[in-house]
């Protein structure tokens, strides 16, 4: 369930579509006609149990968070009232679900029989347990200070070592979870230069080959602001579990069923997130043709 909101490399940028900008919000995805109306009714139990709707709710928010250091980064003081509108129509939470449990029941329909371990796993007290920490963790790291905190907590547990350490390194690995994000970044942010050589921002100078080679030169210092968000999130996450709690999760992690979950929920969160980043990066174009009218 540790998916980051992607971009965390781009600046992006907007202040004056029409009509809250519309015309750069990814359409609503629909459930492909090939998974079965029962796999998809697991799926959305599945996605109740999960709080997928609490933790968009928090990406939701840190989506908006970011839009405004992005205004602060491109545009400072020339956003006005269309930037934050623009960045809320794009980041609608009702919209970033549907997408994401269209592409959640598609990824697991060819597995549906792995289903319900998932289910058991998450709406056990343990499971329930970890997603309230999850969330409770990623919405305190929205305030600066907490996240300052949570930094030192891991300098100082990766200092020290022990066995709170290396199940929280076990944890990343058996998810996967440095690369996963890596990647989720590094395909949003192609699709944000996508989505600025759509509404012209480059007057055909960049090429798909470019974007690719530019977009793969910041996979460094993706991957080290990733695993400088990631670690202290999940010592804060996890904090109040004992070793055995702890344990039992990596264990879940690393049956069929957790990995299957794992990787359906990343491939999820990244549609829905490339989406985003498209559209973004039309709006950023636009920005920038007005800003220079």
């Amino acid at each position: 369930m540790l998916i980051r909101s992607a971009l965390v490399a781009l600046t992006l940028g907007f202040a004056a579509l029409p009509v809250l900008g519309q015309e750069a919000v990814p359409s609503d995805t629909t459930v492909p006609g090939t998974v079965s109306g029962a796999v998809r009714a697991e799926v959305a139990t599945l996605a109740e149990t999960l709080r997928l709707a609490d933790i968009i709710a928090v990406m939701r928010e840190e989506g908006l968070d970011y839009g405004a250091t992005l205004e602060e980064q491109m545009f400072p003081g020339a956003g006005g009232t269309g930037w934050p509108a623009t960045v809320a129509v794009i980041y609608d939470g009702a919209r970033m679900r549907a997408a994401f449990e269209a592409a959640f029941a598609d990824e697991l329909a060819s597995d549906p029989a792995l289903i319900p371990d998932m289910q058991a796993f998450f709406a056990s007290d343990l499971g329930q347990k970890v997603l309230t920490l999850e969330i409770e963790a990623r919405r305190a790291l929205l305030d600066d200070t907490t996240e300052a905190a949570a930094a030192i907590a891991w300098s100082d547990l990766r200092d020290s070592g022990g066995p709170r350490h290396d199940l929280l390194v076990r944890f990343a690995e058996v998810n996967d979870l440095v690369e996963s994000n890596v990647m989720g970044a590094l395909n949003a942010n192609l699709a944000f230069y996508q989505g600025m050589a759509s509404s012209g921002a480059f007057d055909d100078t960049m090429t798909q080959e470019q974007m690719l080679t530019d977009v793969w030169t910041q996979e460094d210092s993706i991957r080290t602001e990733t695993e400088d968000w990631l670690f202290p999130y999940l010592t804060l996450a996890y904090q109040p579990l004992d070793d055995d709690e702890l344990q039992a999760y990596v264990d879940f992690s690393a049956t069929p069923a957790g990995k299957r979950l794992n990787t359906a929920l990343f491939a999820a969160f990244d549609t829905v997130f490339s989406d985003i980043s498209h559209a973004l990066g039309a709006a950023a174009a636009r920005q920038m043709q007005g800003e220079d009218i």
